[in-house]
């Protein structure tokens, strides 16, 4: 499927915000001036594509489950093979290869940090392989929505910071919530009435349903509820995850002012691991060519230097070589679908 322009300007449109409403699709298709058939089956046509992930919610680290990035040192020879170990245990989300001497990071999803150590337990005993644990300390930006690439080649992240967000008190996520989040972890279902059916599967009632999405939406469980996509399938294949290895007690500073760059989808802290490991700042910029992310990494640098005094800050770029795995968090691992 190839994606016109107005296919693009719909999906940033719809990357949040997309109703919690009994007629969502109605709602929006009012709005873009089709039929509500024509919306879903445009829907379903981006999702066979592969264009989408899902429609639906993107939940905050570490509210509704834990969660945790790591990485591991694969030699080059067992590098698939290893892969298909990680992204073959179903809490495990995101599996990628970069550019780096830890060539394969993944992240961790599940209902505590016992199963998620477990699950880090598992791999490291069916590979063989040391693992580094890198839960999240900190968010300054969590978002993730694309726009489409500016004039440098760059993906914008529509949704900017206002000011820098601790990794969040525990939220009051009841059992109701978790199997409802584990009911849309693949999406909402595309029909005129998708939280009715959700209501259905769980014994429950559309009301309910709607209510505690818009709870779930308000509390910051949920960080944004739409269109998600694969950014890849947008033009951006010069993907970076840059690491930065700044002083504790300028970490925070330096990652306000990071998060508020407009080329940057994420940014957040995670624990240094001596002697391994020195970094404690993360950020993603994704592109369409390698040399535009590494300019705007320059930028990066300069202005730590300029506004933080902060000079030649340690960082490194870690491209993303291969896509193993890449789906939405997972709560249904554990879980007993019914009556909550």
């Amino acid at each position: 499927m190839e994606l016109k322009a107005q296919d693009i300007a719909r999906l940033q449109r719809w990357q949040r915000n997309f109703p919690i409403l009994p007629r969502p699709f109605a709602i929006v298709a009012q709005e873009e001036g089709l039929t509500e058939e024509d919306l879903i089956a445009w829907t379903q046509a981006l999702l066979d594509a592969g264009i989408l992930s899902r429609l639906g919610a993107v939940v905050r680290p570490n509210t509704a489950g834990a969660s945790t990035l790591a990485a591991m040192k694969v030699p080059k020879e067992r590098l698939d093979d290893v892969a298909a170990i990680v992204s073959g245990q179903p809490e495990v989300t995101h599996n990628y290869a970069r550019d780096h001497v830890y060539n394969l990071w993944f992240v961790v999803t599940a209902a505590d940090r016992a199963a998620v150590q477990a699950t880090l337990n598992r791999i490291a005993a069916a590979t063989g392989l040391g693992i580094l644990d890198l839960p999240m300390e900190a968010a300054y930006h969590i978002d993730l929505g694309f726009s489409a690439p500016d004039e440098k080649g760059l993906a914008r992240s529509p949704c900017r910071p206002v000011r820098p967000v601790r990794a969040p008190a525990r939220a009051v996520v009841s059992d109701f919530d978790r199997l409802l989040l584990a009911a849309i972890e693949d999406g909402i279902p595309l029909v005129p009435r998708p939280y009715r059916a959700v209501a259905q599967q769980l014994n429950s009632t559309e009301e309910r349903v709607i209510s505690r999405l818009c709870a779930l939406l308000e509390g910051g469980v949920i960080t944004r509820f739409g269109y998600v996509v694969h950014h890849r399938k947008l033009g951006f294949r010069a993907n970076a995850m840059v690491v930065w290895d700044i002083p504790d007690s300028r970490v925070d500073a330096a990652g306000a002012l990071i998060a508020a760059d407009p080329c940057v989808t994420l940014c957040y802290r995670r624990p240094r691991r001596l002697p391994d490991w020195r970094y404690n700042l993360f950020c993603m910029i994704h592109g369409r060519e390698r040399a535009q992310v590494l300019e705007r990494v320059k930028a990066l640098a300069e202005r730590l230097a300029a506004r933080l005094a902060l000079p030649d800050v340690p960082h490194a770029v870690l491209f993303s070589r291969k896509r193993y795995k890449q789906c939405g968090a997972r709560f249904s691992a554990g879980l007993k679908m019914g009556a909550a």
